[in-house]
């Protein structure tokens, strides 16, 4: 009998994965043979050094790009073998992204920009995922700006829109690539923060990549990788004891 992942709890998973990019001897195999799987209602930091992979593998995981070889499902649905089409239909419903550049809709106002994932769905919000949008509006601060545009709001406030548009739809995996990249550390503070409250009150999978102990230091599990393997995968780390690891990672490359 087939183990599925929602056997193993499992909101997102990979079997033998292996990217490479161009061919021949100029080839770069970004990821080698990587198997990892991202657990229901945890919050994952993915961390290594620039060129380890990290990127890569949240892509392919998410479905913005595919492997040269191996299998990559999202729940129980094998995403390796999707047309583009029924892709995008799957990432719009059951997946969020956050990136570190906004990607806000510059024509749009808040309130605007964080309904894009229903109208890009072709349906407005139900009543519960109307109160959803209203509790994440009030929690991120974002009740006085909802009539602004993205030019008119600080990079903070541009974030808490894009995580705020990100969670609308309550996804089952939210996948943010260095969301605190272009903020202070207060900010940064309350958005890992924010990650780390949905990701417990609401069974939110969330898969983070960063280079910064002190963001990865929020998450439940940091998975580390180089040169497109995982060398390490660890329960909850303190920035101090992920900085040693990093550390200790460069020592030895």
């Amino acid at each position: 009998m087939e183990i599925t992942s929602t056997d193993l709890g499992l909101a997102a998973r990979v079997q033998h994965l292996t990217k490479t990019f161009g061919s021949g001897e100029s080839g770069v195999r970004a990821l080698d043979d990587v198997s990892i799987g991202i657990r229901r209602g945890e919050f994952t930091a993915i961390m290594g050094p620039s060129g380890s992979g990290k990127s890569t593998l949240m892509h392919i995981m998410a479905g913005l790009d595919a492997p040269t070889s191996g299998r990559a499902w999202i729940g129980d649905t094998e995403i390796s073998g999707l047309s583009d089409t029924e892709l995008t239909i799957l990432r719009r419903r059951r997946v969020g992204f956050v990136f570190q550049a906004f990607n806000l809709v510059p024509t749009l106002d808040t309130l605007g920009n964080i309904l894009l994932p229903f109208d890009l769905d072709g349906r407005r919000p139900t009543a519960l995922e109307k109160a959803r949008i209203d509790g994440l509006v009030e929690t991120l601060g974002l009740t006085q700006r909802l009539r602004h545009r993205p030019h008119q709001l600080s990079g903070g406030q541009q974030q808490r829109v894009a995580i705020a548009r990100a969670l609308a739809t309550a996804p089952d995996l939210l996948f943010a690539d260095e969301p605190t990249g272009n903020l202070d550390s207060k900010t940064s503070r309350e958005v890992l923060a924010l990650l780390a409250a949905t990701s417990r009150e609401h069974g939110q999978s969330i898969a983070m990549v960063t280079h910064d102990p002190i963001a990865a230091s929020h998450a439940d599990r940091v998975v580390f990788l180089g040169d497109g393997r995982i060398v390490s995968d660890k329960p909850r780390q303190s920035a101090q004891q992920i900085s040693a690891h990093m550390l200790a990672a460069e020592v030895t490359a």
